[in-house]
């Protein structure tokens, strides 16, 4: 499970990471350099789910949606420096929520 959790975390990181440098060089004319270094993290993130161990592509995909939902409220108030309202935690821990049932409720 350790591995599962720290594989999500992972994939989220390289695609908020990877799109914020796109971000950076497209919104705020950073340059070009950004632009590539931040694909080349994007196709690495398109690269880590697939080392998952769950058997199901739909399954893990939308497990790690709710992963990323946490990770992009904590990383706008990290980098973008926007404190999470009441509202933002209570949606994301309703997302971890979520990813624990897709991933670890009892199956037939």
């Amino acid at each position: 499970m350790f591995m599962a959790i720290l594989l999500f975390i992972v994939a989220g990181l390289a695609e908020i990471g990877g799109g914020y440098l796109v971000w950076l060089w497209l919104r705020e004319s950073r340059p070009l350099w950004y632009g590539i270094t931040g694909a080349v993290i994007l196709i690495a993130y398109g690269i880590i789910p697939t080392i998952q161990k769950f058997p199901s592509f739909g399954r893990v995909y939308a497990a790690y949606g709710g992963v990323f939902i946490v990770l992009a409220v904590l990383w706008g108030w990290l980098v973008d420096k926007k404190t999470p309202d009441m509202y933002d935690w209570i949606g994301a821990a309703i997302c971890v929520v979520g990813v624990s049932v897709i991933l670890w409720a009892p199956r037939s």
